[in-house]
């Protein structure tokens, strides 16, 4: 194996030499600055489908494309060394997900499919019927330190006991799938462990199915690289790549197994609903999410009863960002699993110097007290504060005050800005865009408080870029913002997205 990593060292050392020069621009009196090009580290068995995608673009919108092809580990390091690139296709997600944890990614779109076949002449001269007829042939494996094929085979035998074996067994070992299949169809070898999408490119080879191989079903994944200086651009392939009506048919021609992929659209617009609390938290990053993708998001800001209604009486978002996960339940039949983000409190807002003296939420039934709620069957908050009065026995006492019932909170401040209220009972983050001017109550009861949930749309005709948008809102960058406006975050562990 020694030789192997060393010729994996030159790999990388070549590569980056390339990059180098093609990243090198001429100059000169009289010569117009050539369009930037996207250069992209691409894993060789995946080479069919990209070549003509990238072709197909360049046509379209007359950006130059160029490829490094190599083994996904190659590739992994030579990315790691070089720190250029816009954009890497790998063959096996787990090199996506080595490349995000050394933060290399900053969005990933899945792109086809793939498992393992052994690679055989046409007519299966040898008779190969199982995995155990290799170890009375000659073979050709992947290197697994180089090549993501090499590296899945080496994964999916080890446990079973294969790998050992079948290592000592091997003839040699190559860089790329690729070269795998040529030493088959050249005859160097009786058979190679190869993708089943790579068999369709060699007429001269068929693909054998045998278990344990055909359990391992691999992802190949577009990833746009951090180190781009040109990520609009970049994303703007990326989409283009994983269109079911453009790049995905490339890639159902030279016959790998697609995903379902979204609709091509120069500039995608998707539909967000959103509990009107949300809005505090998530306008920047819808903004900066709008810019880098080239899309749209049409919000509908509103309470979520009311958005609620409108999805029963026929409206289908593309996704869902409830006020509390109770409004999320209503209509959970037409979403994905919700997410859930974040948490806001419930509180009573009160004027700054607080003339009636309020500091529990039983002091909002005293005699003469002008309140504000919010509207229970038309906002979450609503109906979280009617159940919060109902669980304390304080609902008809508190209720012979209120003077106004409102759809959201923010109309619940206005009327407290305007001096028309007493108090008013609303979220932590609304009362954090007046905390220079009025003065916060909290109020002491586990039901005092709600979780906002984001939810997918199942018939979304945009549903990985929307998964993208959820990416976005769930980073941490996001999570500054939730923070900084007054809500708990709550998203399960580390989440990846665009910065």
């Amino acid at each position: 194996m020694n030789q192997s990593r060393n010729l994996v060292f030159v790999s990388i050392l070549a590569a980056t030499l390339l990059i180098l020069l093609l990243r090198t621009k001429p100059s000169g009196a009289g010569q117009s600055t050539p369009a930037q090009p996207l250069v992209i580290f691409c894993a060789a068995g995946v080479k069919p489908p990209v070549e003509t995608v990238a072709k197909d673009y360049e046509k379209a919108y007359g950006t130059p494309v160029q490829i490094q092809y190599g083994g996904s580990g190659t590739l992994l390091s030579n990315l790691r060394v070089s720190g250029i690139g816009d954009l890497f296709i790998a063959a096996d997600d787990s090199y996506i997900r080595l490349a995000e944890t050394h933060a290399l990614i900053a969005e990933t779109i899945p792109l086809a499919r793939m498992t393992l076949v052994i690679a055989v002449a046409k007519g299966n001269p040898k008779n190969i019927r199982t995995f155990e007829d290799l170890y009375r042939v000659n073979v050709a494996l992947a290197n697994p330190d180089a090549a993501a094929i090499g590296k899945v085979t080496r994964d999916l035998l080890k446990p079973t006991g294969h790998w050992t074996r079948l290592e000592n067994h091997t003839r040699v070992f190559k860089p790329t799938v690729n070269d795998v299949a040529n030493d088959v169809t050249l005859g160097a070898v009786d058979a190679g462990i190869v993708w089943d999408a790579t068999i369709s490119q060699y007429e001269r080879l068929e693909g054998i199915r045998v278990e344990p191989l055909s359990s391992a079903r691999q992802n190949i994944s577009v990833a746009v690289l951090r180190s781009t200086k040109q990520p609009v651009k970049a994303l703007h392939f990326a989409r283009y790549m994983a269109a079911m009506d453009r790049g995905l048919q490339s890639f159902a021609r030279h016959g790998y197994s697609p995903v379902e992929g979204d609709a091509w659209s120069e500039h995608p617009e998707v539909l967000l609903f959103s509990g009107g609390i949300n809005r505090l938290a998530i306008e920047e990053t819808l903004r900066q999410f709008e810019e880098r993708e080239g899309a749209r998001i049409t919000r509908v800001y509103n309470g979520c009863g009311i958005l609620v209604a409108q999805m029963k009486a026929g409206q289908n978002p593309d996704a869902y960002f409830a006020c509390d996960t109770s409004f999320m339940a209503e209509v959970q039949d037409r979403f994905e699993a919700p997410v859930t983000i974040a948490r806001n409190d419930v509180v009573i807002l009160v004027q700054k110097d607080n003339p009636r003296s309020i500091v529990q939420l039983s002091d909002l039934g005293e005699p003469g007290i002008k309140l504000g709620i919010a509207n229970e069957s038309q906002s979450a908050l609503g109906a979280l504060t009617t159940r919060l009065l109902k669980s304390t026995g304080l609902q008809e006492k508190v209720m012979s005050n209120v003077r106004v019932q409102t759809p959201t909170a923010d109309l619940l401040v206005n009327q407290m800005r305007a001096g028309a209220l007493d108090a008013a009972i609303v979220y932590q983050a609304n009362a954090n865009t007046v905390k220079d001017l009025m003065k916060v109550i909290p109020i002491e009861n586990p039901l005092a408080f709600a979780t906002q949930p984001f939810a997918i749309g199942k018939t979304s005709s945009h549903r990985f870029l929307t998964e993208r948008l959820l990416l976005a809102i769930s980073s941490e960058a996001s999570r500054t913002r939730f923070e900084s406006a007054g809500f708990q975050w709550k998203v399960a562990g580390t989440r990846t997205g665009a910065p």
